[in-house]
Parts: structure tokens; sequence; C-alpha cells
């Protein structure tokens, strides 16, 4: 069953969003219905990374004594 929301938000957000949908090829009410069906999504478990380089990377330094300071000398030597 569909019902009709009233939403108000400022007029510039409104026209890009009219413009997004439509370059999407969908209506603004649907981006939007879209919009919230993602957010109350059930999050289980880790996300899925869709970048198989970055996803293969994942947990890479779990455990590892990594320290910020050590990142930050190792960037200054790289680089200065």
């Amino acid at each position: 069953m569909q019902t009709k929301l009233t939403l108000r938000l400022d007029e510039d957000l409104i026209n890009q969003g009219k413009l997004y949908a439509k370059g999407k090829g969908v209506s603004l009410s649907r981006l939007v219905g879209e919009y919230f069906k993602l957010l109350t999504k059930e999050k289980v478990g880790p996300q899925k990374i869709d970048a198989p380089v970055t996803d293969s990377l994942r947990g890479l330094l779990r455990g590892a004594n990594v320290k910020e300071e050590n990142y930050k000398q190792y960037l200054e030597k790289k680089y200065l």
C-alpha cells in the first residue's frame, strides 16, 4: 500500500534531488523510498567492499604493533 508523505526541504536540495533522479531514470519518490530501504536495512557481518584490491587488504595489519607516530616518521622520511 502506498501513501503520501510530505517533506519540507530546502528548494535547492529538492531541485538537486530531481536532477539526480532524472539522470538515473527514476522518480524522486522512488529514489527517496530506495534510500529509506537502504537506511533501515539490517546490516549483518562485515560489509563487502566492491573493490578486489581494497578487499584483499582488509585485516592485513590486525595484531600488528603499528603506531601513528611510526607512520608519520615514515612519511616524513619519504617526502622530506
